[in-house]
């Protein structure tokens, strides 16, 4: 074997050795990058998936921060499931029957992903996920060693006769889904719909992964049942989070399963880390048990009902060629076709961006290949409406130009 050599000519440390070692690559941090990654001060977001700093509860969480911060247990070790006080609270929030003995407190929505992938599904099998979805479960599934097979949705999300076919052909066992506000779409699953894809998961003998990230993103209408409110042998394992509806950095969510699945996620949980810092769950006690907590949700829903209007609306003035699969009765994107072939998005998204104005691609939504040209628009990571309005303009510079330069 040749010695590896330490240094590179010019004095680096010579790491090409490790090109070999790590062999084939699994996880792609590409995607969070994108999700996450701060666009300059001078950029209007549209493509952001958390609150503008105006819309988050910042005194509440401070006051909650500094409550919890005084108790006197309040750095002591906590129990691996979490709080019960939270598990209870979260036990609550889902509306189903369920207690806190269910409920798993996670760090956040994305590591209740990446730990219910982990361990309801083996590496090496097929998942069944919308197409599209939301980009950090493609990202974590694939992370896991999983492949994820797409299952078309429509105007009323994802296709029960596709479904069952899709279950048939490929022998998964799992089904990743968001039937309520999906993104990066926002439709909302019809309540005969739920009941077909309950009943297509039993017979297949699955799990249906519940991605219900927004509970408490409504804008102001009814909520429509979870899953999880009508499953009665464990076939739903349910997610959501505080995270959105609050702030990016109060990364607290949860799982809540029955049966031995739920033995396993708390297995994974004490693998991975042990338990979650006990600080920043009584700050989600106290933040989510005051009356400012409610307050602020009712604010919060008003707030994304107008944005949300108000981008629909300059849409519709400025852009009129662009198609909105629909506007949406809660969550935080707006889903847009853009005429012509797949590049289109991409090129729209590189024009608007010289013109600071960040959109997301659809493209990376997809599990396979994209039914089109889409952008998904964000409405709450702008400071106000005339920022969201300004953000519309300069994307409709960008598609002007883009007309010209073509002709």
């Amino acid at each position: 074997m040749a010695p590896r050599r330490s240094r590179t000519p010019h004095g680096a440390v010579d790491t090409s050795w490790q090109t070999i070692a790590l062999g084939d690559r699994i996880v792609d941090a590409r995607t969070a990058t994108d999700l996450l990654s701060p666009p300059p001060t001078s950029t209007i977001t549209l493509a952001g998936g958390y609150l503008h700093r105006s819309l988050q509860p910042t005194k509440a969480l401070g006051a909650a921060l500094s409550r919890a911060a005084r108790r006197p247990d309040a750095w002591d070790r906590a129990p691996t499931a979490g709080l019960e006080t939270l598990r209870s609270l979260f036990a609550r929030l889902a509306g189903a029957d369920v207690d806190a003995d269910d409920v798993l407190i996670t760090s956040g929505g994305q590591d209740a992903l990446s730990m219910a992938f982990r361990s309801i599904a083996a590496p090496g099998s097929p998942i069944l996920v919308e197409s599209p979805t939301y980009q950090g479960a493609l990202a974590a599934a694939r992370a896991a060693g999983l492949r994820p097979i797409p299952v078309p949705i429509d105007a009323h999300g994802i296709r029960p006769d596709l479904l069952a076919d899709a279950f048939a052909t490929t022998g998964a066992r799992l089904l990743y889904c968001q039937p309520t506000f999906h993104n990066p779409t926002g439709a909302v699953l019809p309540p005969e719909r739920r009941r077909q894809v309950l009943d297509i998961a039993r017979a297949a003998g699955a799990f249906i992964l519940e991605d219900d990230f927004a509970r408490l993103l409504g804008h102001g209408g009814p909520m429509p049942r979870p899953l999880l409110a009508d499953d009665n042998d464990g076939t739903v394992v349910y997610l959501t989070s505080l995270t959105k509806p609050a702030s990016p950095s109060l990364r607290i969510g949860a799982l809540i399963a029955r049966g031995p699945v739920a033995h396993r996620l708390r297995a994974t949980r004490l693998v991975d880390d042990f338990f979650l810092a006990r600080p920043l769950q009584e700050a989600a006690v106290e933040l989510i048990s005051t009356p400012s907590w409610d307050r602020h949700l009712r604010g919060l829903a008003t707030a994304l009902r107008e944005r949300c209007a108000a981008l629909a609306a300059a849409l519709a003035t400025e852009i009129p060629e662009w198609t909105l699969s629909s506007v949406p009765q809660g969550g935080l994107h707006l889903w847009v076709r853009i005429p012509g072939p797949l590049e289109s998005a991409t090129a729209i998204a590189d024009a608007a961006h010289a013109r600071d104005v960040a959109v997301s691609v659809g493209s990376g939504y997809f599990a396979a290949e994209p039914t089109g040209a889409y952008l998904r628009l964000g409405f709450a990571a702008t400071a106000d409406l005339a920022q969201l309005s300004e953000g519309v303009h300069r994307l409709s510079g960008a598609t002007r130009h883009l007309r010209s330069a073509d002709s």
